[in-house]
């Protein structure tokens, strides 16, 4: 079987998104197959700020270090995620006992929290998520949030700033999802301008690439490709997934497994809508230096909690059993 990121390597980096610690979190059948595919990892969820900085200096290193110490050990490409979210962020950020903390001192914590995540990884990751999701949905600009309501509409250019401070070298970027719908993109573009010319490095755009099966933009993703480079930055595709269940309505509440007879013409049209998406990945090999699967397996994938917990979700390349499925011989030309 042809491995993902050798059939990959003159195109562009080929991972996958897992959580510390290990052996927990990839036992080592799993870890096996990570190293034999996969040329760069992503932390998942253990460098979200709720999860190493609970409380106000109290930092709970243990699960990136091992996600660390993997990646030097395998020679691994490894990013961080995130050092700034709407989500997985404590309180403690915005409070001043009883009241709303200044714009001031949330600016203080924010530069502490990111020198302390960034300078103790320095050397080790390559590429950090700086700030995610901070693009809104509707027709506001910017995500709604504590970020934006204490500190202010330059809340993206300090994290950036001090980023870049913590670490001179390290590769910065903004991840978001949907940036390849034109009013998002269009959205996205205003706030990498309004960096630039506030003097912020920024390296990469980060389209996350949680898809839906029959309901890929392959379109819009060529086009927010080709825009992102010609405005000079690197294009990554970040949280590739394609959920074969429904996402809305009353069925995306069934949690009830698929059938084989159910399933099988499922992954069928998952195999080719890959197939598709990686031969448009390919064609801009020039542009896209990284393209990472949120997660190794289907096992392991967030689909299968959500928007529903305890759903039995297909939405990788990989089975349950590690086995390659139908997309990932689409992908690679294989049988």
């Amino acid at each position: 079987m042809v491995a993902l990121k050798d059939f990959f390597a003159s195109d562009f980096l080929l991972g996958a998104a897992f959580d510390g610690p290990i052996p927990d979190r990839l036992n080592p059948a799993e870890q096996a197959l990570f190293l034999q595919q996969f040329n760069t990892l992503t932390a998942e969820n253990c460098l979200k700020p709720g999860r190493v900085q609970p409380e106000e200096g109290r930092f709970t290193f243990q699960d990136a270090d091992t996600l660390a110490d993997f990646a030097r050990t395998h020679h691994l490409h490894m990013v961080g995620h995130t050092l700034l979210w709407h989500n997985n962020c404590p309180e403690w950020f915005f409070k001043d006992g009883e009241k709303q903390a200044s714009r001031e001192l949330v600016l203080k914590r924010l530069r502490a929290h990111i020198h302390a995540v960034v300078g103790r990884y320095k050397g080790t990751i390559a590429g950090w998520d700086v700030c995610n999701e901070v693009i809104a949905d509707n027709e506001k600009y910017l995500r709604p949030s504590h970020w934006l309501e204490t500190i202010g509409d330059d809340f993206v250019a300090q994290a950036f700033r001090f980023a870049h401070e913590a670490d001179p070298n390290v590769l910065l970027h903004y991840n978001d999802y949907d940036n390849e719908n034109p009013i998002k993109r269009d959205k996205t573009l205003r706030l990498l301008r309004s960096l630039r010319e506030a003097g912020c490095r920024v390296d990469a755009v980060g389209l996350q690439g949680h898809f839906l099966l029959d309901k890929v933009p392959f379109g819009d993703v060529e086009d927010a490709i080709e825009i992102y480079a010609r405005e000079g930055y690197q294009v990554m595709i970040t949280e590739l997934d394609l959920d074969v269940l429904p996402f809305v309505g009353p069925e995306a509440e069934i949690t009830q497994p698929l059938s084989p007879e159910q399933l099988a013409p499922l992954l069928l049209r998952q195999a080719e809508q890959y197939a598709k998406l990686f031969s448009l990945f390919r064609k801009h090999r020039d542009k896209i230096t990284r393209v990472t699967f949120w997660n190794p397996h289907d096992g392991r994938s967030w689909r299968n909690n959500w928007p529903t917990k305890g759903r039995t979700n297909h939405p990788l390349l990989f089975d349950r059993e590690l086995r390659p499925k139908a997309a990932f011989y689409a992908v690679t030309g294989s049988s």
